[in-house]
């Protein structure tokens, strides 16, 4: 059977409205999407972007039932802060893990924090890990631009280490924006894939491109791969290779909002 990879956005902090991208995700059959916690004062004092105490248990009862209806596949994306080093991190990540479990999301996705080395991430992650289990949501772990290939590598040998860590429940969130731009592999986000291990499973994507100069978070195919999309090829063929069945989460909100439309369009007819 053919492995299904949907194509979805992301609650935005440049939203003029919160909950904009999400119902621009359903006027336009999108069927992935994922509510990122992001909300914070905009340049003129007003709060921006999306958290997750603006759903209620009533809106976060709808949601579920819509995602069910609409077959869409939702992730969620927990606060930059949520480092789970520190004693406040697992604080948040649990609070994205419950709201994950209340509207039916099948991952919550993380950044890696070398802060300390990957034995001590690795170790700070167990008790989430354990209650995201409980909880059945998946954990991924999203490569930042500080975080090289060769972090992963380590990272997953470690959680490999425990027996009691479950293969099926935690894996990589592979971010092609962040790759072009990690000093081991600048421009060259294919390279940071190819140095991936293959005991690196890849369970969740994040889509944007940039110039190899800073995580701009460009519309795929407005940068470097409007010119020339053969990495983009590349990359789907590694995906194919790694078996891969997710979701690829349009990580921006342009204007006008219809870029995304083309985007998801153009990565389907690749797809196909």
């Amino acid at each position: 059977m053919k492995r299904r990879i949907r194509i979805g956005n992301q609650t935005a902090f440049s939203a003029p409205n919160p909950t904009q991208p999400f119902d621009f995700a359903l006027a336009h059959g999108f069927d992935a999407f994922e509510w990122f916690s992001d909300r914070k004062p905009g340049p003129c004092g007003y709060w921006r972007g999306w958290d997750e105490s603006q759903l209620d248990g009533h809106r976060r009862s709808e949601v579920r039932n819509i995602g069910k209806t609409r077959d869409i596949f939702f992730t969620v994306h927990v606060p930059w802060q949520a480092n789970p080093l520190y004693a406040e991190g697992e604080g948040m990540l649990r609070r994205s893990i419950d709201f994950a479990s209340d509207i039916g999301a099948a991952i919550v996705n993380l950044h890696l924090y070398m802060d300390r080395g990957p034995e001590a991430y690795v170790w700070s992650m167990l008790p989430t890990l354990r209650y995201a289990a409980e909880k059945n949501v998946r954990i991924s772990i999203e490569n930042t631009p500080h975080t090289s290939p060769a972090d992963f590598n380590r990272t997953f040998d470690c959680f490999w280490s425990f027996n009691d860590v479950d293969r099926r429940r935690v894996g990589m969130c592979f971010d092609i924006g962040h790759a072009n731009v990690c000093a081991a592999t600048q421009n060259d986000f294919v390279r940071y894939i190819d140095e991936l291990s293959p005991t690196v499973p890849i369970i969740h994507m994040h889509v944007h491109e940039n110039w190899g100069d800073a995580d701009t978070h460009l519309t795929l195919f407005t940068g470097p791969a409007g010119r020339d999309n053969s990495g983009v090829r590349a990359l789907l063929e590694r995906l194919r290779r790694r078996e891969y069945e997710g979701a690829m989460i349009l990580e921006q909100w342009p204007y006008p909002p219809e870029m995304l439309i083309q985007t998801r369009n153009r990565l389907f007819s690749m797809l196909a």
